[in-house]
């Protein structure tokens, strides 16, 4: 018999929730036959008024590499969630889509559409937290008691009556056992609680909806078996900014066109035989993205700060890090034998008083000067949902003469009216920052990490950081989607267009400032950058594509912040940030929400965070809007939210609160007042 915390209900007719209005407007919705019917007739009359191809990216059509034999498009034959499958309203007869839509939704409306720049009118938006009763904190520290006491117990007495479930723990024939029984503690008595609510298999494209493979538990959570049932849920928790993680479309396209003609892997390192014509357009494409001289790749994003960090930064040298810097940062840091210094997170008046400090000290001991200071700090910091005050340090910069390392990992491509990160989102020119570090997983559907610089640093750091010599290079297929990706963000130019932008050394820090950047930043890559086989579709060459996604993130990010604030939860981050943490305190709650939402209708998959990624008293569930969700999806985020929270006790916020009617019917508006 399943286990009562078992991941999902035997039955739909188990949901603890009504029907609600979402359910009934289905009932008045067409069938899949006649809406897919409707948009491929839309589909042939543009056609017939244009001869060329709208884009190789396949039409929402009823043809049989789309309705038949995609297993990720039709799971079977009932309707329950068909409103995950095909849109509320169907498309009008001028509208023609070329994205399936349990991929990247469907929509036409220009005004959800929004753009993420800085108003410099307003003050920087600094993160208040906000604190929620205190017989919340009481309850969460009875609660962490309780658990860590029933562990302890359950320990002391498994050892000794139990014997068999601890042989792991103990000594066994004269060797000491690998994993001590404080280190797993915490794995096997708190986080063992809620397995179910972790680590969830999946299938299929993590798009603006994915395939969660069903399972249930019949020994408390010591191990799920898979049903072999799939269900198809709306994905809030994939890192799919931009939405380019889809199985169909001009980036998948060359992904495949890159496998057939330069295979899976190039089998080597980057300085020996790893190398290809896709590592060199790329490095190139990132360098011009970001508004760089150079830049070089890593096949792993984590990797890129642990290992080019040492690379960077010795012993003599001082790292001044952000207190919440990703694990990553930490781990180079470390590495690197510098001498580690941190400020309270994104403070610069902490920041600037710990500069004034260890410039006037010097090292300790001996007080001598230092070799070079690094001040490492993220773009957009992916715990909080906060935005580094990129002014600021900027100017802290120019008076200490330090080192700027800047970490866009979740940045790079979700903020910006262009896309191209923090620099982007502030209208500073990149050159004002030593390194720009980011990844590709995030807002371009790929892997890996870059790093960009002046050349001279970059040509440094191929050889000093690890990864060059020793990482196997990234695989053709991913530097494909990376170069297609970015290639549709920053447009394709038919003809090379002439660089006018000369060069002169920056007097502060040591790489080379364009006196005229704005214009090559902004402006589209030539098509000569490219390889000669990729053949990106029009609708993504030109870019209109690439910032139509843009500005559907900005809005889809503004909307479910302030529209949780509005419903009354305490949310950290900034209000354009595409990572949105809902505060939940408790972590009884935690695996309770996550199956509340799984439970909902439709379903919702989210993800839940606690420590060691945050502390204990600050477990958060964190919501990743992306470009792929459509105003009706975020509402059902919202609608699902405010019924789970009011159930379980989470609305702790502040200021006004509004019903959730008037927040849907008023999104524009909330959006734009922010």
């Amino acid at each position: 018999m399943p286990s009562p915390i078992a991941l999902n209900p035997p039955s739909p007719s188990l949901s603890m929730f009504k029907k609600n209005e979402l359910l009934s407007q289905l009932i008045s919705m067409p069938t899949a036959v006649s809406y897919l019917s409707a948009v491929q007739q839309a589909d042939t009359r543009t056609r017939s008024h244009d001869n060329s191809s709208v884009s190789s990216t396949p039409s929402l059509s009823p043809s049989p590499s789309i309705t038949a034999s995609s297993e990720d498009s039709t799971l079977s034959e009932d309707d329950e969630n068909d409103c995950l499958e095909y849109p509320l309203t169907p498309s009008t007869s001028e509208q023609v889509f070329t994205t399936v839509h349990t991929e990247f939704g469907h929509c036409a409306n220009e005004t959800y559409r929004c753009v993420s720049k800085h108003d410099y009118t307003k003050p920087f938006e600094e993160q208040t937290i906000e604190e929620p009763p205190y017989y919340i904190f009481l309850a969460t520290h009875i609660s962490l008691f309780i658990l860590s006491l029933l562990g302890h117990m359950r320990d002391f007495f498994g050892k000794r009556f139990a014997k068999p479930y601890f042989a792991h723990l103990m000594p066994q024939n004269g060797y000491a056992p690998l994993n001590t029984n404080f280190d797993s503690f915490y794995t096997r008595r708190l986080r063992g609680r809620m397995t179910d609510c972790l680590c969830q298999p999946v299938t299929g494209v993590p798009g603006r909806t994915i395939v969660i493979l069903d399972r249930h538990s019949t020994d408390n959570n010591y191990t799920q078996i898979c049903t072999g049932g799939k269900t198809r849920a709306l994905n809030i928790s994939s890192y799919n900014y931009l939405g380019f993680s889809q199985g169909r479309g001009g980036c998948s396209d060359a992904v495949k066109e890159s496998i057939r003609r330069c295979g899976v892997s190039t089998c080597g390192t980057r300085l020996e035989s790893g190398s290809s014509e896709l590592h060199v357009s790329a490095e190139a494409l990132v360098a011009r993205f970001v508004g760089m001289e150079d830049a070089l790749i890593c096949s792993m994003g984590f990797a890129t700060n642990s290992t080019f960090i040492p690379a960077l930064v010795g012993k003599g040298s001082l790292i001044i890090s952000d207190e919440l810097n990703h694990a990553s940062i930490r781990i180079g840091a470390r590495q690197s034998g510098a001498h580690v210094r941190v400020f309270k997170h994104n403070d610069m008046s902490s920041l600037d008083s710990l500069l004034r400090e260890v410039i006037s000290q010097g090292q300790p001991k001996t007080h001598r000067s230092w070799k070079k200071i690094l001040v490492i700090v993220e773009g957009l910091y992916s715990m909080e949902g906060t935005v580094l005050n990129l002014p600021k340090i900027v100017e802290l910069k120019q008076i200490y003469k330090f080192h700027l390392y800047i970490d866009e990992a979740h940045s790079i491509g979700a903020l910006g009216p262009h896309g191209r990160g923090v620099t982007d989102y502030f209208n500073i020119p990149p050159s004002s920052i030593d390194v720009l570090m980011g990844t590709f997983t995030k807002s371009f559907g790929a892997a890996g990490g870059y790093i960009a610089g002046s050349k001279t640093l970059v040509d440094c750091l191929r050889l000093r950081g690890h990864s060059s010599p020793y990482a196997e290079a990234m695989a053709p297929p991913v530097l494909a989607q990376i170069v297609a990706s970015m290639a549709s963000i920053m447009g394709v130019a038919l003809a090379p267009q002439p660089i006018n932008s000369t060069f002169s050394l920056s007097p502060v820090g040591s790489i080379i400032t364009p006196r005229d950047s704005t214009k090559e930043l902004l402006g589209m890559v030539p098509a000569s950058n490219l390889p000669t086989w990729m053949n990106i579709p029009r609708a993504l060459a030109d870019g209109s594509e690439a910032r139509m996604r843009i500005r559907r993130l900005a809005f889809n990010s503004r909307y479910l912040h302030a529209g949780l604030k509005k419903l009354g939860f305490i949310i950290y981050g900034h209000s354009f940030s595409p990572i949105v943490p809902l505060l939940i305190f408790n972590p009884g709650k935690l695996p309770v929400f996550v199956r509340m939402m799984r439970a909902y209708s439709p379903p919702i998959v989210v993800v839940v965070v606690t420590y060691p990624a945050t502390s204990f008293e600050t477990a958060r569930a964190r919501f990743c809007p992306s470009a792929s969700h459509t105003k009706e999806d975020i509402d059902t985020v919202l609608r699902a939210c405010d019924e789970v929270g009011g159930i379980l006790d989470l609305k702790h916020g502040s200021g006004e609160r509004w019903g959730i009617d008037m927040v849907c019917d008023r999104a524009v508006e909330l959006v734009h007042s922010v």
